[in-house]
């Protein structure tokens, strides 16, 4: 993930987060909307990965959506983030 966008995945911004999975013929999009509560790398305990203390470490944003539901997504290479409004703004 690009270094300025992990900046500024602070509490309190609005983002649009829109995923992709990608399948033999087609593409499987799902879009989120909502206010970022938490951005953090975490480790798997995935017992095959061989990086950083044996884990795989993985991109997660916790955030809150519009209709109170608080979701987990992790973040891969075919995640694209937008800043709808940066957390001073999200605010007022």
């Amino acid at each position: 993930m690009d270094e300025a966008l992990r900046k500024k995945l602070t509490p309190g911004t609005r983002v649009t987060v829109t995923q992709q999975i990608a399948a033999r013929d087609y593409t499987w999009v799902s879009e989120i909307r909502g206010t970022i509560v938490e951005y953090s790398q975490q480790q798997t305990g995935s017992w095959y990965a061989h990086s950083k203390d044996d884990k795989l470490w993985l991109d997660r944003l916790k955030i809150r959506k519009d209709d109170g539901e608080f979701t987990t997504l992790n973040l891969d290479e075919f995640t694209h983030i937008e800043i709808d409004a940066p957390a001073a703004a999200a605010r007022a």
